[in-house]
């Protein structure tokens, strides 16, 4: 994640001391898919899930053991997605019990199903953070999620959060279609009373790899990426946005320290030193997944290769070691990462999108996805 309200505008983050830890004493961050099973069908999903979906999931005995193993790990949050995380009949058990052994506990939803009962219980388990996805105006993102109406429901879920104070944030995904509405969400946003932004680029993997056509091209990136930079500005000088972040493409760390540098601002600098001490892509690193059939993958992205499976061994074990031929690589990003990356001058603090798409885990098939969209004259030392 990079910060853009904290490193462009100074604004602290509610998570600034996880992500820019210099005593690094702290496990992974762990994404739960606690279920396949959705009520929606996203162009976009990375778990490819909809309602037709029964997969094997792990039961609320081996979930809770699965937290267990989570906190054996020093994980410090636990952020329960899906699928829809609130069409798993035992959620509400397993936040209680994750926040009873000291897990930070954060949901990934589609917001519609959180109408006011649903509300007043996620209060009721003192639930961290709420993300929330919507990704543009009504008529894109009920084509985009697959379903008429979801929009209405979304904002619902919205209001609904807001009205038992609980911390919700808006979840937008990049792409062709919806690029030009980035700035409006900001407008949703606000009108909506909500403070956080998250900013996703797409990434090819899972039903996304059946849109590549979405796939904004350099010069489409930059030019978002601007206008989030400019409307993040605008929104924190009237005090209307708490922290904006985009996800997904560790290269916007980069973009954004070349267009502070080409301002002359003030806190080019500071934002460096913060981007190094960050360290950049953390997949197999300072971020994991966990599948809903106890699956462990590199990041929730990352699911054509398994390092391993709870219910066998313990999530540290898998974790924690460089016996993998895959985590050994992400884990030596120095070595193994491609050639442009190693030459260019940013590295140290983006360490590229180093993973692979194919089935195979040999040299040829790892790529950077999504792409660096800096320029030659940018990243040249």
């Amino acid at each position: 994640m990079i910060n853009i309200s904290k490193l462009y505008c100074g604004l602290a983050g509610e998570s600034d001391h996880l992500r820019y830890n210099k005593r690094n004493d702290f496990g992974p961050i762990a994404v739960f898919n606690c279920t396949k099973k959705c009520n929606l069908r996203c162009q976009h999903c990375y778990s490819s899930s909809d309602k037709s979906l029964n997969d094997i999931e792990l039961n609320t005995t081996q979930a809770i053991d699965r937290l267990d193993q989570l906190k054996e790990a020093n994980c410090p949050v636990v952020l329960f997605s899906g699928g829809e995380p609130l069409l798993r009949g035992d959620l509400f058990e397993l936040l209680t019990y994750a926040k009873k052994i000291g897990l930070r506990t954060v949901i990934s939803t589609n917001g519609t199903l959180i109408d006011e009962r649903t509300a007043e219980k996620l209060a009721g388990v003192d639930i961290g953070y709420i993300g929330i996805s919507l990704d543009g105006p009504k008529h894109l993102h009920d084509k985009f999620r697959g379903v008429d109406g979801c929009f209405d429901k979304t904002i619902a879920g919205f209001k609904n959060c807001r009205k038992y104070n609980i911390k919700a944030g808006l979840r937008f995904t990049i792409t062709k279609d919806n690029k030009d509405f980035a700035s409006e969400m900001f407008d949703i946003a606000s009108d909506n009373g909500i403070r956080r932004i998250c900013f996703y680029h797409l990434i090819s993997t899972g039903r996304a790899t059946e849109i590549s056509d979405q796939t904004l091209s350099p010069q489409q990136t930059r030019a978002t990426i601007d206008n989030i930079i400019a409307k993040t500005q605008q929104f924190v000088t009237k005090d209307q946005i708490d922290e904006v972040l985009t996800v997904g493409n560790h290269a916007d760390g980069p973009y954004v320290l070349v267009k502070m540098q080409e301002q002359g601002h003030a806190d080019f600098e500071k934002a460096k030193e913060l981007l190094m001490i960050n360290g950049g892509n953390k997949i197999g690193e300072k971020i994991a997944c966990v599948s809903w059939d106890g699956s462990v993958y590199a990041d929730q992205f990352w699911r054509n290769y398994c390092l391993g499976n709870v219910t066998e061994k313990r999530f540290k074990d898998i974790w924690y070691s460089d016996s993998d031929p895959v985590l050994y690589k992400l884990h030596n990003k120095d070595k193994f990462a491609a050639e442009i990356c190693k030459s260019c001058k940013w590295f140290e603090l983006c360490r590229g999108n180093y993973r692979f798409l194919g089935a195979g885990i040999s040299d040829e098939n790892w790529v950077n996805e999504p792409g660096c969209y800096l320029t030659k004259e940018e990243i040249t030392k």
